[in-house]
């Protein structure tokens, strides 16, 4: 592969599109077929993306990964901004209390490495009594400088994985739940370990041994990484890290933490609203990093470096899988008529599952109901 020519956007448009014709006569089944079809339609708009061919940003968003966007309205935020200010000790507003906050939690670079394995190796555990864990599986850590995302899952095949976790983002002690969740356990690296065992092993679905950046795959990933803390631990969640951290000798807040994630996270969507004023109204950087300081309530340094990823070519439309990616799997995971969000979070584990597929499903839900 390294000896190839460089490939010709244009032709990879187009060698996208000839396979979406061969599909339906490829005698492949359901829900293969669909899986496939939707990974097409979102490569063959990142090659048209590439090939100069003009996209709106929308467009290019439903292209990739079969949901729609629209702003939240700022009246949200500040309703979660009271509600901060109500929680948090201290003065000056929900804005210096959260400041301060943040400085109390912060984590040096030296001890984020061990903190996360500790935590992780706890919810090793708990994933592999709840979900299991093929033999042999395990992931390693290193802490990185110097890179646009917060922590990258790099999954190695053969059930191993490598998470990087960058020390610039600025982790604080109460977030590594959710950063362990997320990247491994029953997140990134539990999911594409069951699909290597169950779909690559057992039923020669190649296609999943691969995470492509930009397609629907990665929309059900992020949604189910985001719901990987209530997967795993539920409630009582801040409590149990406290004491798992506290044989490291750090110290957490638990009850505090449980409380104010729920609400930092309602913050989160500013980040999508922040991607919609840069690429699809063209607002320049600066008033991107100014909403972001307002509503998401971080310092400048943190506001750029999101602004930094939302600019980034490769992952501008990404941060629409974690926020649309996260309601989805969520309203999906609670919505099962005759199985738990245990259970249907073992099905997203290990079923090639799309956000239309979940979307369809909600909404004969829904119609069910009414």
């Amino acid at each position: 592969v390294a000896s190839e020519p460089a490939p010709v956007p244009g032709e990879l448009a187009a060698d996208a599109a000839r396979l979406l014709r061969a599909l339906p006569d490829s005698g492949l089944p359901e829900p293969r077929r669909a899986f496939l079809e939707a990974q097409l339609r979102a490569l063959e708009c990142v090659a048209r993306r590439l090939d100069g061919r003009p996209l709106g940003f929308l467009a290019e968003v439903r292209a990739y990964f079969e949901v729609d966007i629209e702003p939240v309205p700022p009246d949200r935020y500040a309703n979660v901004h009271e509600l901060i200010d109500e929680l948090l000790p201290g003065s000056g507003g929900p804005r210096a209390k959260l400041a301060a906050f943040r400085e109390r939690d912060r984590l040096a670079p030296d001890a984020l490495g061990r903190a996360v394995r500790v935590l992780s190796g706890a919810l090793r555990e708990l994933t592999a009594e709840r979900f299991g864990l093929p033999p042999g599986e395990a992931v390693d850590y290193e802490v990185v400088r110097d890179r646009p995302w917060n922590a990258f899952n790099r999954y190695q095949g053969g059930y191993r994985s490598l998470v990087t976790i960058n020390a610039d983002a600025g982790h604080g002690l109460s977030a590594l739940p959710h950063l362990a969740t997320h990247e491994c356990y029953p997140g990134h690296h539990t999911e594409r370990c069951a699909k290597e065992a169950g779909l690559v092993r057992a039923r020669g679905q190649d296609e999943q041994a691969i995470a492509l950046v930009n397609t629907p795959q990665c929309l059900i990933a992020e949604g189910m990484g985001e719901a990987a803390l209530d997967a795993a631990l539920g409630d009582g969640w801040g409590p149990w890290t406290a004491e798992v951290l506290a044989s490291e000798g750090l110290h957490l807040d638990g009850e505090l933490a449980e409380l104010l994630l729920p609400l930092t996270a309602q913050l989160l969507s500013a980040r999508q609203d922040a991607a919609i004023m840069l690429h699809d109204r063209h607002a320049d950087p600066e008033t991107a990093v100014a909403y972001l300081e307002r509503w998401m309530l971080v310092d400048e340094t943190r506001a750029r470096h999101m602004v930094r990823f939302l600019t980034d070519p490769l992952w501008r439309a990404y941060t629409v899988t974690y926020i649309s990616g996260s309601t989805l799997v969520r309203a999906w995971m609670h919505a099962g008529r005759d199985e738990s969000p245990t259970e249907r979070y073992r099905r997203l584990l290990t079923e090639p599952l799309l956000p239309s597929t979940l979307t369809a499903d909600l909404a004969a839900t829904r119609r069910g109901a009414a």
